[in-house]
């Protein structure tokens, strides 16, 4: 059986440098009938094991490490005993959600990750986060691209441990270089396509100077 997308909206808050959001998270399950990984534990780890329905949990696999996108990885961890991957450079975020707990392995670029023989490869993606990644899966002609691209335009750079320009080069390189009709299933709101997005990098060049 081939691997399919099961998605989840969980709700709860984002908070950082001393405000705090209320949030819906998009949580992606990829998988089969007997095994998966979760992209982005996010606020309700028993929403998460329901949806999983007692398959195989290979991984949780955090594409940054804001607090609403990896509040439940532990708890998640602890129910299955999957590991929780997250780019080592987004550990100063990390800590200020799980100062006690470590994540417990590392996303590299170029790494690939495989469920239900479905390939998943780490595309290192900086400018939300400076750990961020995303998970592009040919053999789904999909991308995960957690806060790195929306509907509409790349994520959020206002904030700590953010930079725009950084995304916007993240963006030209890794992201809008993919197959057209690449669906872009977000860690917010709506999905896309990278033929949807990819003519409106100028302009959103243009609005972020």
């Amino acid at each position: 059986m081939a691997a399919r997308v099961d998605h989840l909206v969980t709700s709860g808050t984002f908070s950082l440098d001393g405000g705090t959001w209320d949030v819906d998270n998009n949580v992606w399950i990829v998988g089969d009938d007997s095994e998966a990984i979760v992209i982005d534990a996010a606020h309700d780890a028993d929403a998460i094991l329901t949806a999983l329905n007692g398959r195989t949990l290979r991984a949780i696999v955090c594409t940054h490490a804001h607090d609403d996108h990896i509040d439940a990885a532990p708890a998640l961890a602890d129910a299955t005993g999957a590991p929780v991957l997250l780019h080592p450079e987004d550990l100063p975020l990390w800590r200020l959600t799980h100062p006690d707990r470590s994540p417990d392995g590392e996303l590299a670029d170029g790494q690939v990750l495989t469920v239900a023989g479905t390939e998943l490869t780490v595309l290192h993606t900086p400018g939300h986060a400076p750990g961020a990644v995303c998970l592009y899966a040919p053999g789904l002609a999909t991308v995960f691209t957690g806060d790195t691209l929306f509907q509409g335009g790349p994520g959020a750079t206002g904030r700590s441990f953010s930079d725009f320009p950084t995304i916007i080069d993240s963006l030209r390189a890794r992201l809008l270089t993919l197959p057209p009709e690449t669906e872009v299933r977000t860690g917010h709101g709506d999905s896309t396509t990278i033929g949807a997005e990819a003519p409106h990098l100028e302009e959103w060049v243009d609005r972020g100077h």
